[in-house]
């Protein structure tokens, strides 16, 4: 009597409209706390933002000044790994999806890109650090930071690249054939451009993780205070994950201001790549054909 009862009053109409229900409480539930994160972050860093704080070099044990050298270290190791590990990693997404015969060491290649992307970050900085500084004497230098941060991005990328690629549908490649074009000019004029978004994700996933990772160049390439811009790639240059480590832990007497504002600072350039990315992307959905 009680299950008939519940069957009435939980019609599938109710039952659907209690799920919604739940999931939009989970998701504010989720939200909200990274909210509040961002705002207080914001109202404690706002206040320091200022332009002699952007662009003048830290001064008086990095207790006054700027963090301009950070910001651009920053920049110049974001770009150092885009260009390492974007044109690989799509490289690579391509091949898997479109050329590689699917048999077990492709399925073996696919599973050890899914676990070297759960690799915590520290190790590839030990690996960059045996690798590039030591092994190839590189030095602690930005382009063996950007190296390792490009090895720790790849895999993000290539799995993004591969799934979407695989998530165009292959009526796309048949008429494309069949008109007479081959493997390669259908991957290239036809498949990739359909794919670009999803391509677009996980690169920018890919960045927006290697600019704000700390252990890889603090091993590799971060220094602890240098007041000036990196001359060459070879030279180390400061970064604002590692400054933010330092000033927050290493420096006593640092105001506290200054800790939130180059948080704010970071925050601001991650969510700008992210903005770019979004609009690139908006673009490339309005042009897609399915």
């Amino acid at each position: 009597m009680t299950g008939g009862w519940l069957r009435k009053t939980l019609s599938p109409k109710r039952v659907q409209t209690i799920g919604f229900n739940a999931l939009r409480l989970v998701s504010l539930l989720t939200v909200l706390p990274i909210l509040a994160v961002v705002v207080y972050i914001v109202v404690r860093g706002l206040p320091v933002i200022s332009w002699e704080f952007l662009t003048q070099v830290p001064r008086n044990g990095m207790r006054e000044g700027g963090i301009m050298p950070a910001i651009v270290g920053t920049f110049f190791l974001t770009l150092g790994t885009a260009l390492f590990s974007v044109p690989l990693g799509i490289a690579a997404g391509i091949y898997i999806a479109e050329y590689a015969t699917e048999n077990r060491w492709t399925r073996l290649i696919r599973l050890a890109i899914i676990n070297l992307a759960g690799i915590p970050s520290v190790v590839y900085g030990l690996f960059g650090l045996g690798l590039f500084v030591v092994f190839l004497n590189l030095g602690t230098s930005m382009l063996a930071a950007s190296l390792t941060l490009s090895i720790m991005t790849l895999p993000v990328i290539i799995s993004t690249t591969e799934e979407a690629l695989r998530s165009v549908p292959s009526s796309f490649r048949l008429v494309s054939v069949s008109l007479g074009a081959t493997r390669w000019q259908t991957t290239w004029r036809i498949v990739l451009p359909q794919a670009l978004p999803g391509i677009l994700t996980g690169v920018i996933l890919g960045l927006e993780r290697a600019a704000g990772e700390t252990a890889p160049i603090m091993f590799t390439g971060a220094a602890f205070f240098l007041p000036q811009l990196p001359h060459s790639p070879l030279d180390a240059t400061m970064a604002l994950p590692y400054h933010i480590f330092v000033i927050s832990t290493q420096v006593p007497g640092m105001p506290i201001q200054i800790q939130y504002g180059t948080v704010l600072v970071l925050l601001v350039f991650v969510l700008g790549m992210n903005l770019v990315a979004t609009v690139i992307r908006s673009k490339a959905r309005a042009r897609r054909q399915w």
